[in-house]
């Protein structure tokens, strides 16, 4: 089977970008389950009703999320009612929402696990903890993980710690996409970054001009996307369903 999972959609443009090329790209290589980390999907940050629905009405099978994954108080009723967005598992049991999503396809089932790291982000739940319990819950060799986080140690740390545990160990989060895509134990397989999608030449999405001023005179801007135009970073990775094991991982830039 072929997981496409695409790199941090960013804003209006973001969306438009892969509303454009997400059925080609799925075409083209044979995908079957398409998960998308969405927590910037909205414009202005964030993730809203109206931009997790247009991601799903596209083709997504599941949207991830991250550490802006509650900035948008809209969204709150939308993570209880629907199963295959996520927030973080790592947030405390009484958050709304679910860190895992198991999609059916039967008689193969898929689990997406949703974690956010704690290095200079949120101090949530272990996420090497929380991601023992979650495995050991499953009933699918079948497991890809999101693992949205800041630094590459921490990432890389997971990485090997799943090796042979999971299928696929996806980090997100710092929207550049990073060209060490392995595979793992000869198991599972693994990127620091996914990187983004959205407006190419800018600052993470935001127009460059605005976060150089930000840089060079230390005053309050205030961010606006970029309208420079958008590429798309994802991975295709290959994997057998009988056992979960990757067979292969492949960045994909779309301009």
């Amino acid at each position: 089977m072929k997981l496409l999972f695409v790199g941090d959609v960013v804003g209006e443009s973001g969306c438009n970008m892969l509303a454009s090329h997400l059925y080609k790209l799925k075409k083209e290589y044979e995908i079957d389950i398409t998960v998308v980390n969405g927590e910037n999907s909205a414009q202005g940050n964030g993730i809203t009703p109206h931009s997790a629905n247009r991601l799903f009405s596209m083709g997504v099978d599941v949207i991830t999320t991250g550490n802006h994954c509650f900035r948008r108080k809209e969204i709150m009723e939308l993570y209880e009612s629907n199963n295959d967005l996520l927030r973080p598992a790592n947030f405390p049991d009484e958050v709304q929402g679910h860190g895992v999503a198991v999609i059916d396809l039967f008689p193969v089932k898929i689990a997406v696990i949703n974690l956010i790291g704690t290095m200079y982000l949120e101090p949530v739940d272990n996420p090497f903890n929380m991601v023992d319990k979650l495995i050991d819950e499953l009933d699918t060799p079948n497991i890809i993980v999101d693992f949205h986080a800041e630094t590459t140690s921490e990432k890389k740390a997971l990485g090997f710690y799943l090796q042979g545990r999971a299928t696929a160990v996806l980090g997100t989060h710092t929207h550049v996409q990073t060209a060490d895509e392995t595979i793992l134990a000869d198991h599972t397989a693994y990127i620091t970054d996914v990187g983004m999608t959205g407006p190419e030449l800018s600052v993470l999405g935001v127009d460059k001009d605005i976060v150089i001023t930000k840089f060079k005179k230390h005053i309050p801007v205030k961010f606006e996307e970029s309208k420079e135009k958008s590429f798309i970073n994802a991975v295709v990775v290959d994997f057998d369903e009988k056992n979960g094991k990757a067979r292969s991982i492949q960045r994909l830039i779309v301009r």
